[in-house]
């Protein structure tokens, strides 16, 4: 008896073999779509259908699940531009470290000294316009990248230079390749461009609190190595400390610009003038000559107002580092605040603390503690304008040369640090106090109140957008 033949079953075409793998893949992608809660097609089966949960639901998974370019290449860009703030700044405030053995080793005479470093001032303010423009028309990335380099060369040279006329020339090198390294009007031009409306206040203020950090942990440091190893080590040191910038150069690479963030918009000469020319920015501006007056005359002088003051040398590193901690508090603090508070009331309340401070500290006995209060009060101040400042010149431009006019800002307030760190040291050579300059503070304290209280937002009405010929 024979067992009977199996039938033989037909092989599925190659078109059936797809539709089977086609539809497996389909369930798969359903059944991985339900497990991240995000609504899928069915497949030519019919498979099943997550209920749609309506344009209000579809928003909130939009907020609570950010594309990962939208939410890191913004707040990189931020924290980049926060080392970059806390290396320039941190290296500018020190260099007020190193006036006294530089003056020993020159015999150059302090008001000389003092006289370079204003046209170092001077300098970086004038060197600002020029490189927002350039970061305007060609992008940051090259002119950080080249203007560290250019900054660790520069500052190497300082132990090498014999005579005023050669030490000016080198800090005047050292403030433009600074400059273009990492500027407050750099930095916060591109940042602006890059982060939303609603965050740029907070953006503001954690690129603040990156200059005001640099102060807080440079200078300790070239105090130390200054003692340790000589003002000629602590100077090598602040030249390795610029090259990081090479690196850093690199997040600010040009990404496609979120659809809340305005594009930058090529400048024109009519646009410009109009800019230049409104109320609000020379008011603003104005006020910040005042913020650089104070804060060249503290970075560069406080050191030899402690020593005044009977204070050890050693002192003055604690005084900035205080200084600088205060400055990261002010200027987180101001950050937050400018999204809520309007800026030209918030200017004035700042100007207005800092001058009754200069006010408190000259009334008050000289002591160690003292001097560190005045250390955390103007600290607290000190970094903490350049939010509602940057608020208010960014209102001004509209999308339209934000670099240039920050630059513009940064050259008048680098105008009043040079009369700032020129004007201690001429009030040493001639009486041998700086009473004239700390009353120059108040009076002009009073005047920067004066000037922010003038400012009068125009409600919703936008600035006039004017376009080419």
């Amino acid at each position: 008896m024979s067992l009977p033949r199996p039938i033989a079953r037909e092989r599925p075409s190659d078109a059936a073999r797809a539709s089977r793998h086609a539809a497996r893949k389909q369930t798969r992608n359903n059944r991985c779509a339900a497990r991240h809660g995000r609504i899928t097609g069915g497949g030519q089966h019919g498979s099943t259908r997550r209920q749609d949960m309506g344009p209000a639901a579809a928003s909130w998974r939009s907020i609570m699940r950010p594309s990962l370019s939208r939410v890191t290449a913004p707040w990189a860009l931020v924290a980049a531009a926060a080392v970059l703030l806390a290396l320039t700044m941190g290296a500018r405030t020190s260099f007020g470290l190193l006036l006294s053995p530089l003056n020993t080793a020159t015999g150059l005479g302090l008001a000389t000294i003092s006289f370079a470093a204003a046209a170092g001032q001077l300098a970086w303010g004038a060197a600002q316009p020029v490189v927002g423009m350039l970061a305007d028309r060609h992008g940051p990335v090259r002119i950080i990248a080249a203007g560290g380099l250019l900054l660790a060369a520069s500052t190497a040279l300082l132990p090498l230079v014999q005579g005023a006329a050669a030490l000016t020339a080198v800090f005047v090198l050292m403030a433009v390749t600074g400059a273009a390294a990492g500027s407050n009007a750099l930095l916060l031009g591109a940042v602006n461009q890059r982060v939303d409306h609603a965050r740029r206040g907070l953006a503001a203020g954690i690129v603040s609190a990156g200059g005001s950090a640099g102060p807080l942990l440079m200078a300790p440091l070239v105090q130390g190595v200054t003692g340790s190893a000589g003002w000629v080590a602590a100077t090598l040191v602040l030249a390795v400390l610029a090259l990081p910038a090479l690196p850093l150069s690199r997040a600010f690479a040009p990404r496609r610009p979120a659809a809340d963030v305005a594009p930058v918009v090529a400048a024109d000469a009519r646009r410009v003038r109009a800019q230049l020319r409104d109320r609000r920015f020379i008011l603003v501006t104005a006020s910040f000559f005042v913020c650089g007056f104070h804060v060249a005359f503290f970075t560069t002088h406080m050191p030899g107002v402690i020593a005044l003051c009977g204070l050890p040398m050693g002192f003055a590193g604690l005084w900035l580092a205080v200084a600088g901690l205060a400055n990261v508090v002010g200027s987180l603090a101001a950050g937050v605040a400018a999204q809520r508070v309007a800026p030209g009331a918030m200017l004035a309340a700042l100007y207005a603390v800092r001058g009754l401070t200069i006010a408190l500290f000259l009334a008050t006995p000289t002591s160690a503690g003292a001097t560190l209060a005045f250390g955390v009060l103007i600290g607290l101040t000190q970094m903490a304008v350049l939010p509602p400042t940057t608020a208010l010149v960014s209102r001004i431009a509209a999308g339209h040369n934000l670099g240039m006019l920050l630059g513009v800002s940064m050259m008048i307030h680098q105008l009043g640090a040079f009369f700032g760190a020129w004007a201690g040291g001429l009030a040493v050579a001639a009486t041998g106090a700086y009473d004239a300059v700390w009353l120059a503070d108040i009076a002009l304290s009073v005047i920067a109140v004066a000037l922010c209280l003038a400012l009068r937002e125009r409600g919703a009405q936008r600035p006039q957008v004017l376009q080419p010929a």
